[in-house]
């Protein structure tokens, strides 16, 4: 058993994905941009962000294609909303497999300007592929985070909740 471990920890896809990635300041610039740009409906944003193989599902479960999010964005359904919403990252992980890249992030997204601003926030995850050159988004994945837990859970908060469960508790 511990030379099987040690065989996976050797293995250049372990060392790959434990390694810093390369690209994260170009990947982190360019998620900014596009939050920038999708904050106020650009759609030359979305254009450039997004492949055109693009899987994306959204935070209610439906699939969308880079089509349907242009559409979207060409028919101002967003426009029309009173106050914009503004989107930024928190928290962004990247992990860069050569021409592959997973990046994880929270989305904040803040509507109004008072006192109370709708804040909402979402987990997504993207998956980019350097093609010519050029990173883009082929799948993505929202989640919408319940309001009631809009703070990320600590590790260790959990390990002390599970560590408290009589034995044989089987929640």
């Amino acid at each position: 058993m511990p030379l099987i471990l040690a065989l996976m920890l050797a293995s250049p896809a372990h060392a790959q994905a434990a390694a810093t990635a390369p690209a994260a300041e170009e990947l982190t610039q360019l998620l900014k941009e596009f939050l920038d740009g999708a904050s106020r409906n650009d759609v030359a944003a979305h254009d450039r962000f997004w492949a055109d193989d693009l899987i994306y599902t959204r935070s209610s479960g439906v699939r969308m294609d880079k089509a349907q999010i242009l559409e979207n964005a060409r028919s101002g359904s967003t426009a029309t909303v009173a106050e914009p919403t503004e989107y930024s990252a928190e928290d962004i992980r990247i992990q860069q497999y050569g021409d592959t890249a997973v990046v994880a992030f929270r989305l904040v997204g803040r509507t109004g300007s008072g006192p109370q601003p709708v804040v909402e926030h979402f987990l997504n995850t993207g998956t980019f592929v350097k093609r010519n050159g050029e990173w883009r988004v082929v799948a993505w994945q929202s989640t919408r985070v319940p309001s009631s837990r809009s703070r990320p859970c600590q590790p260790s908060t959990r390990i002390a909740r599970s560590a408290r469960r009589p034995s044989g508790d089987s929640k």
